[in-house]
């Protein structure tokens, strides 16, 4: 039960950070909704940090990093450096989360930005940078440990970040960035307790979400946003593919971010997984027969974890339409990719799930049965053990 608390309260909290460095249009806009003087109303400094998100969101990451670095020179003391750059490893961790060889330098770059916001918080408890930059810092780290299933680890990040990013949305609430985190937490503090209700005696304690207010927050950043914008119509992406289920909201959600992003791999295949879930399969699979082939020309971003999308729904793709003979040479090109890592993946265990059952649907049970035990023995990712159980005992037709 008490894992079960962490993980209700990292659901909820660890997802309000994560937000690009933001401002106001305008620099005037800045002065009146920005309580005090920030690094943010630099003019080389929007500039510089816009253009260099620019390049991390097409896959650009050293000609992103360079301009991150020149930043972080010009102000040698504030979070804002760090911050940017640790973006870079976020990013290049996202692409591939079963790939652990970034954390460190994440973790590092993090606890950098606290460091120099807590230096900037013991001159000036109300400083108003050091608030937004730790509080985006500790959301940042609580997502990751999130994902590294570090539950209580990530439950506390997450709390201490709502109190920084609630606060600055209250100092600044007509900014159109800033209210970003206000609206991702009162999106999902409303929904999280519903979709699962273990979570509702922890949410006791925390205030009331809204989740019609959220969406407004979260659409007014979309729409009106400045550096913040794309992170915006990625959660409304999120929140339409995962919680809402409405698929003609993210089509329109992640067309602006591909035409936006068009070098962006990670986007790129969150294209073909909308039309999947949707059961478009043969758009899902033209678009990632794209995303393969762009891994195949070493793309940028396009790395071994976007591969292992690509050839997974396009084994699904197969599955769909009986052809399993197909399926079964992109599951086996998907077992090989996967052998790199000795880590339980999920596209190894589910990849594996998904041979016993073409397997079966090609009339060949006793080499299904071998694949359906194997991922018995396996870490269990989406119900893989009750669905390789329930097809020991009854095979799989298709």
């Amino acid at each position: 039960m008490l894992k079960m608390r962490y993980i209700a309260i990292a659901l909820v909290v660890a997802l309000i950070g994560g937000q690009a460095p933001v401002q106001a249009q305008t620099p005037e806009a800045v002065a009146a909704t920005t309580p005090d003087a920030s690094v943010l109303d630099d003019t080389i400094v929007r500039f510089q940090a816009k253009r260099g998100l620019d390049l991390l969101y097409n896959m650009r990451f050293e000609e992103a990093r360079r301009l991150f670095d020149q930043i972080d020179r010009r102000f040698p003391e504030h979070p804002i450096g760090p911050f940017l750059k640790a973006l870079n490893t976020w990013w290049k961790i996202l692409l591939d989360l079963s790939n652990t060889e970034h954390d460190a330098a994440f973790y590092a770059a993090m606890d950098e930005v606290i460091a120099r916001s807590d230096r900037l918080l013991a001159e000036d408890r109300d400083h108003f940078d050091a608030l937004f930059f730790k509080g985006a810092a500790l959301g940042f780290r609580g997502r990751l440990r999130s994902n590294r299933r570090e539950y209580l680890k990530a439950a506390t990040d997450g709390k201490r970040a709502m109190d920084y990013v609630l606060a600055v949305a209250e100092r600044a609430p007509e900014n159109h960035d800033y209210v970003f985190g206000k609206g991702l937490y009162d999106y999902y503090a409303a929904v999280i307790p519903n979709r699962y209700p273990f979570a509702k005696p922890v949410m006791a304690f925390f205030p009331d979400g809204d989740r019609e207010r959220g969406l407004r927050e979260l659409k007014r950043t979309a729409t009106k946003g400045y550096y913040v914008q794309t992170e915006a119509v990625y959660f409304l992406l999120q929140i339409y593919y995962l919680f809402e289920r409405n698929y003609q909201k993210s089509v329109e959600h992640v067309t602006w971010l591909r035409e936006r992003h068009p070098d962006n791999a990670y986007f790129h295949a969150f294209e073909g997984r909308v039309y999947a879930k949707w059961g478009q399969w043969r758009r899902a699979e033209r678009i990632f027969q794209a995303v393969l082939e762009r891994y195949q020309a070493r793309r940028p971003g396009y790395n071994a974890g976007t591969a292992e999308q690509a050839l997974y729904y396009l084994a699904r793709a197969q599955m769909a339409t009986d052809r399993f003979d197909q399926a079964l040479g992109y599951l086996v090109k998907l077992e090989a990719l996967t052998a790199r890592s000795d880590d339980d993946s999920y596209f190894k265990v589910m990849g594996r799930l998904r041979q016993g059952m073409t397997y079966d649907a090609l009339g060949q049970r006793d080499v299904a049965r071998q694949r359906y035990q194997e991922v018995l023995r396996m870490k269990e990712w989406a119900s893989s053990h009750d669905r390789a159980e329930r097809y020991l005992n009854r095979p799989y037709r298709g």
